[in-house]
């Protein structure tokens, strides 16, 4: 058990206080956008200067225990951060692991330089991902069902809006089949018309946004799709994200509650402080609101036009006294667990694999079966290879802290 130094993102969406004030710090000079605790070879955590990668490759077996090496690779399968945004990711979504395969053998068959603007695929893996919310946060995940897109069209009562709709959306119930074609229609269509005529379209909603909210009654689940619109359209006007950010479900996370996102679901999260678990993977294909490269034809291959009522996962307790919550995800690669210990409680690992263990406040104790300690603060980790068993964490006051693990 060793204290794991996260790798610093200093993207332009990031925030300049969220990750200091967690650390109890002044703001930043600088956006901070991401700390990434894992063995990513695009930016590994490292241990005594040592990079995560480089360690666990030194001896697998004792850093991943047999069954995750033999099953991964001799690799950690699983991508630990801390994300902080204070504007809008850009519009995204991963790829499937076939997806990956195929697209990274091919750029790397082009000639693609790894660190090339243009490189979509940086690896071979896929990405699903996690993400806990440790403040409000705020974050568009999946198309919403097409009857409470139909509404909301309704209500903006948008001549060029309602042109696409009534080529692409139909009135009444639709099956999933339906609603997914209706989807794809819409948004390729969206996504190739001339930049003159979604800028003109873009234009009419925006102006259709603003009158409708000054209708809108205070609670309507229309008020922050509209207002997040509108700030969108700020960011980057014109840009055909504002038109499928329109699509989306639109979610407000409490600190504790969380999203999954599988492959090829449509998001961008777009502002708050957030705990994230993926697979080991940096795969992003961009589709909008963003300066960096866009690969549209490529995002439209990976996509799922599959509608999601409601992203958020359910939460499961696994402790009646300390407040242990386990995010159950339909993926191998992690398990992510959130700790809530007050004064006096302990609570212990159970895994025969590798672990990080990251505090997110408070001040948290380790204790490995050796007896070995570890005292970790907000944003500090540590690096648990399999050899060294379960840990016992604790604190004399209170503390929270997220267990990754296989």
């Amino acid at each position: 058990m060793q204290l794991l130094n996260s790798a610093t993102r200093t993207y332009s969406w990031g925030s300049k206080t969220l990750i200091p004030h967690l650390q109890g710090k002044a703001a930043s000079n600088y956006p901070i956008a991401e700390l990434w605790y894992g063995a990513h070879p695009g930016g590994p955590a490292t241990v005594e200067d040592e990079p995560l990668n480089a360690i666990i490759a030194a001896d697998p077996q004792a850093a991943l225990g047999e069954n995750v090496a033999a099953e991964f690779d001799n690799k950690l399968p699983f991508l630990l951060k801390i994300l902080s945004a204070d504007e809008p990711l850009s519009l995204q979504a991963h790829p499937s692991k076939e997806q990956a395969l195929q697209g990274f053998a091919r750029e790397n068959s082009q000639g693609v330089a790894m660190d090339a603007p243009q490189r979509s695929y940086k690896d071979d893996n896929h990405k699903p991902e996690l993400i806990v919310a440790l403040t409000d946060f705020y974050a568009m995940a999946g198309f919403r069902p097409l009857v409470h897109t139909r509404e909301l069209f309704d209500a903006l009562d948008c001549e060029e809006l309602n042109r696409y709709a009534h080529m692409h959306i139909a009135d009444g119930r639709l099956t999933q089949d339906e609603e997914s074609d209706s989807l794809r229609a819409l948004f390729t269509t969206w996504i190739t018309i001339p930049a003159t005529t979604r800028r003109e379209l873009i234009a009419a909603l925006m102006e259709c946004s603003k009158q409708l909210l000054e209708t809108l009654h205070s609670d309507s689940w229309m008020r922050p799709v509209l207002e997040t619109l509108i700030d969108l359209d700020e960011l980057y006007p014109g840009d055909v994200g504002v038109l499928g950010a329109l699509l989306l479900n639109h979610v407000q996370l409490s600190p504790g509650e969380a999203i999954y996102l599988d492959a090829g679901q449509l998001h961008a999260y777009v502002r708050g402080l957030g705990v994230e678990i993926m697979a080991n993977s940096d795969n992003v294909l961009r589709g909008g609101l963003t300066p960096k490269h866009v690969d549209v034809p490529e995002l439209v291959k990976v996509l799922s036009f599959n509608t999601i009522a409601d992203p958020r996962v359910e939460q499961i307790s696994l402790s009646d006294s300390a407040q242990v919550m386990n995010y159950p995800v339909p993926v191998n690669e992690y398990a992510l667990t959130r700790c809530d210990l007050k004064a006096g409680q302990e609570v212990t690992t159970e895994s025969d694999g590798p672990a990080i263990i990251l505090c997110t406040e408070g001040s948290l104790q380790l204790t490995a079966q050796d007896g070995t300690c570890l005292e970790l603060s907000p944003s500090d980790a540590a690096w648990v290879p399999a050899d060294d068993g379960d840990i016992t964490l604790s604190t004399k006051d209170k503390a929270q802290a997220f267990i990754a693990r296989v």
